[in-house]
């Protein structure tokens, strides 16, 4: 019996699918900026001379990187409370994205930073620069200009990987989805339009990161040849 295609019986989702897309959105906008600001100190404390600073940021990276996403999430929104942390599906879904792409943000910037020529930290010394404003006004805008497609792509990555927080019940696009098919059981039609509404705003998030880099960056990496 071949199946026949409905798509008409989403029209009445319209306003739970927008929704649904807008908190996907927003929780990438947040983790975004909290995680890249994450990655930022943990890249500059790989590089302290505090042996124990080093291996902490180590830790971290090497426990977010080496665990499954979802298990993160678990661990934040149902394991913390056994400690007496009490937090809410979103607070939740927030930091277990900023803590997991703060730990590959790290790598990534430290990368960046290992490749920043050697002469523009000797001109900053020469110019009485200390290791702080050295860091923020050299180091890091270069750092982040050359790695800034790399850190898009995990941006990217990042927003994907938010449908799991459908899994402790933040409205997301998949939760709307999930809710959308079990009521009107038409799940070719549900998830074939989720499957585009994600591929569309990956596709346009890039182009946006790409265009912003270009816009931002350009002069450091002119200056960095």
């Amino acid at each position: 019996m071949a199946y026949e295609l409905q798509f008409g019986d989403l029209g009445e989702y319209v306003g739970m699918f927008t929704s649904g897309g807008a908190t996907t959105l927003a929780l990438t906008a947040v983790s975004t900026a909290l995680g890249i600001a994450v990655g930022v100190a943990g890249a500059a404390g790989s590089g302290s001379k505090h042996t124990w600073l080093r291996g902490l940021v180590r830790g971290y990276v090497e426990a977010i990187r080496n665990t499954p996403f979802i298990v993160q999430l678990f661990f934040v929104f149902f394991g913390l409370p056994a400690l007496g942390v009490h937090l809410g599906e979103y607070t939740a879904a927030v930091l277990a994205m900023t803590l997991n792409l703060g730990a590959y943000s790290v790598e990534i910037i430290r990368s960046g930073i290992a490749a920043v020529p050697k002469g523009h930290l000797e001109a900053a010394a020469s110019l009485a620069m200390s290791r702080g404003q050295t860091f923020r006004h050299v180091v890091l805008p270069q750092a982040i200009a050359k790695v800034f497609p790399a850190l898009s792509s995990q941006i990217v990555i990042t927003m994907l990987g938010s449908a799991v927080v459908s899994q402790i019940s933040v409205p997301d696009l998949t939760y709307a989805a999930s809710y959308i098919q079990s009521r009107n059981f038409r799940a070719f039609e549900t998830y074939f339009l989720i499957t585009a509404a994600y591929l569309v705003m990956a596709i346009i998030l890039r182009l946006l990161l790409n265009s912003a880099g270009k816009r931002l960056f350009s002069r450091n990496l002119r200056g960095a040849r």
